[in-house]
């Protein structure tokens, strides 16, 4: 066991020299997203549903728009850091109700890796459409109306930033003229 843990102090050092990067709980966290998906695919498989050859293109542009949502939902929103502080410091706030934070570097090198997954909207996003991809086959309405809601609130999202641009551009017009 020893020459092992040497070997992976060895790999680590090599592979990084200058940076910690937690090697070991990227190993856990890709092995906990293969036991997730495999278990999406066993329960797929024991209940018989079937599997569409091809998505319909309006689920692929719905379950995007909605990965998309919840991603930056579960990574970014401010409501849903306690969801985070374990794994992460509150940095400071990035507006549209979101904010910034750092992976804390203490511990074990799980939780950091897990740190940097609930942070990071594009890494989670695998994540999020795994389940969604899971969820389209083996409870397609719900999965539909779960994603059809989140979708709505990027829309919205999306026009209300719309909406605050045109305001700034609109007061700011106002004083071109003076």
């Amino acid at each position: 066991m020893t020459a092992l843990k040497e070997k992976v102090a060895r790999l680590r050092q090599a592979y990084a020299p200058h940076e910690h990067r937690p090697l070991g709980g990227y190993l856990a966290a890709m092995g906990t997203y293969a036991g997730v998906t495999a278990g999406i695919a066993g329960l797929v498989r024991a209940t018989g549903r079937p599997v569409p050859e091809r998505p319909a293109p309006a689920d692929v542009v719905l379950l995007s728009i909605a990965t998309h949502k919840l991603s930056r939902l579960l990574t970014k929103d401010a409501v849903t850091s306690p969801l985070r502080a374990p794994f992460t410091r509150y940095d400071k706030p990035i507006g549209s109700g979101e904010v910034m934070e750092q992976v804390r570097d203490q511990g074990s090198s799980t939780r950091h890796a897990i740190g940097e997954l609930l942070s990071c909207p594009f890494c989670l996003a695998v994540w999020v459409a795994t389940g969604f991809t899971g969820g389209l086959v083996l409870a397609p309405r719900l999965t539909r109306l779960v994603a059809t809601a989140l979708t709505v609130v990027a829309a919205s999202d999306f026009l209300q930033m719309a909406y605050a641009v045109a305001q700034q551009a609109a007061e700011g017009g106002d004083h071109d003229e003076d």
